[in-house]
């Protein structure tokens, strides 16, 4: 049985229904960007994640970007980011000419690691050092968990730093009972296709409990104008069209259902993959998981991955490279090495197919897969 990494038709299929009339409904309508939809899915979106404000945008790479602007991150300034995720997170540092800095991360969750952090903080982590403010932190949530947050937040007040969580991969998912978004100053997410909320196209969201702070993101998702023509500073156009928001809010109403789902596949998963040898997937008992992607640990990663696509089942690798081996960020001083746990995730992480149209069946395939793959 052939079990593919994704099946974005498969969800499609299972509301065709709601979605196209959504669709109609806006094609119809004359509105296609910044209208009512967006309006409304900015209410529904802020009522869930229980935040005072909810900003769309075109994308999570942007929700990053204008949030560090909004915050007065900027040029001469530092930002801390874990060394493995998503390019993204380093990338929306470098739009505002801030420089990013890295610190490791936990080997059981691949979050930003708070012991690791404060070492850099106290000047005493790889890599260089220079003397400016570490001006914000960017906690990463991946692949669908929180990272500690209690700590971390700790370390920035400490440190008069902003954070900035980039919750891409976590929607719905909460720490000591919060949903993520409304823990840090700012809460970035993304609604590109392949996440757990995703639309049919690219969308992001920045998330802000700060009344202030929100109207600033508003502005600068609009060419830095709170009214038409009248511009107040530098501003972008990172506007979420109405065809995505009905998308969006269509899909909302299923994500509760979705994200129970692949908590069901990922226990179906670890216990099919029990005793092993393989490191999986950890818990923290203060927050709730809602497995963006199931990544395991495999030393022979690249050999089984190979053998399990000859059985006919697709695997992914997030991510191959860590932050501070990227070429991009070869000028920043970092050597092989400097943080030994992104690095070994680099080599050794596994993500086995995650979505809620996963059958038991498939499950069970991708496990036998892996079985006889080691």
């Amino acid at each position: 049985m052939a079990v593919p990494i994704l099946n974005l038709k498969a969800q499609y299929a299972g509301i065709r229904s709601r979605i196209d009339e959504a669709v109609r409904t806006v094609l119809e309508s004359g509105h296609f960007v910044l209208g009512p939809s967006v309006a409304a899915l900015e209410e529904e979106l802020g009522a869930f994640l229980g935040v005072a404000r909810a900003v769309t945008m075109a994308s999570g790479t942007d929700a990053l970007h204008l949030s560090l602007r909004a915050l007065g991150v900027g040029a001469g300034d530092l930002v801390l980011v874990p060394a493995f995720t998503f390019v993204a997170t380093a990338m929306a540092v470098s739009y505002v000419a801030a420089r990013p800095v890295f610190a490791d991360v936990e080997p059981g969750t691949f979050n930003l690691d708070p012991h690791r952090a404060a070492e850099y903080l106290a000047g005493n982590g790889p890599g260089p050092h220079i003397a400016a403010h570490v001006k914000a932190m960017i906690p990463v949530h991946l692949y669908g968990q929180p990272a500690d947050m209690e700590p971390l937040l700790a370390l920035a007040r400490s440190h008069g730093m902003a954070v900035i969580e980039d919750a891409a991969q976590a929607i719905g998912a909460t720490y000591h009972g919060k949903r993520l978004g409304g823990l840090g100053d700012v809460g970035c997410f993304s609604f590109y296709p392949t996440k757990n909320l995703g639309a049919m196209g690219d969308g992001g969201l920045a998330t802000t409990q700060d009344q202030t702070l929100g109207d600033h993101l508003r502005r600068l998702r609009v060419y830095g104008g709170s009214q038409p023509y009248l511009h107040e500073e530098l501003g972008f156009n990172s506007r979420l069209d109405e065809i995505q928001a009905a998308v969006l809010r269509v899909k909302l109403e299923f994500l509760g259902e979705w994200t129970a789902c692949r908590q069901a596949i990922a226990a179906r998963y670890r216990a099919g993959l029990a005793g092993l040898g393989l490191t999986l997937p950890s818990e923290r008992a203060d927050s709730t998981h809602v497995y963006h992607q199931f990544a395991i640990r495999v030393p022979d990663r690249d050999a089984v991955r190979g053998r399990m696509a000859e059985r006919g089942v697709q695997t992914a690798v997030y991510y191959p490279r860590p932050l501070h081996r990227q070429p991009m960020y070869r000028d920043l001083g970092y050597r092989k090495g400097d943080f030994p746990e992104a690095e070994r995730a680099a080599r050794e992480v596994l993500c086995l197919p995650m979505y809620p149209e996963l059958t038991d069946a498939q499950v069970d395939e991708v496990v036998e897969a892996c079985r006889r793959s080691l």
